[in-house]
């Protein structure tokens, strides 16, 4: 509910009244898909990086989608929840990932970018595939700053503690940074 207008149509590809980021938030919080969140001092929501299991697309692939407020750009804050994202994808045994967001999107193109996506443009999206195979040359990818083909067996429900930690640290971060305050 935080994103402003620009925002909510590059993070939909397309327009989302409340009414409908309400009824998103319901199915997600039912269906199983996993949700880091950005939290600040305040306490609330800055931004977010959504895990949809791979049961819920057509190509049975897991798909991630993201979430920044604009005044949180380029701070590092997309690619600390991308990182982290894609750790617990890790540890859930997924191999690959895809990315779906609107061609206008620039933001979301370079942070996908960033991480080796593949895009390719049709109709108006940006779709495309990030492996996690270890073998393929990435950047350091755990949140920890551990390498992902030296990270162990996680369980499942390591997604849930990784969660509950995200607000700690964030709030260290903001409080070492300097960031988090009111304008």
């Amino acid at each position: 509910m935080r994103l402003d207008a620009e925002s909510r149509r590059d993070r939909f590809n397309g327009y989302a009244d409340e009414g409908f980021i309400e009824r998103y938030a319901a199915k997600c919080a039912g269906d199983g898909t996993i949700i880091l969140a950005y939290f600040a001092e305040d306490g609330a929501v800055h931004a977010a990086a959504e895990l949809h299991q791979p049961d819920l697309s057509s190509d049975s692939l897991p798909e991630i989608a993201f979430s920044v407020e604009a005044n949180l750009r380029r701070k590092g804050v997309g690619s600390t929840l991308f990182k982290q994202l894609i750790a617990v994808a890790s540890s859930l045994g997924y191999e690959r990932l895809r990315i779906t967001t609107g061609s206008q999107n620039q933001a979301m193109r370079a942070l996908a970018n960033k991480f080796g996506a593949h895009l390719t443009f049709r109709r108006g999206e940006s779709t495309g595939t990030i492996d996690l195979n270890p073998s393929v040359e990435a950047p350091n990818l755990a949140a920890d700053g551990r390498n992902l083909e030296a990270t162990e067996e996680v369980p499942a429900d390591a997604a849930k503690a990784l969660i509950d930690f995200n607000q700690a640290c964030w709030a260290l971060f903001l409080r070492m940074s300097g960031g988090g305050k009111a304008a």
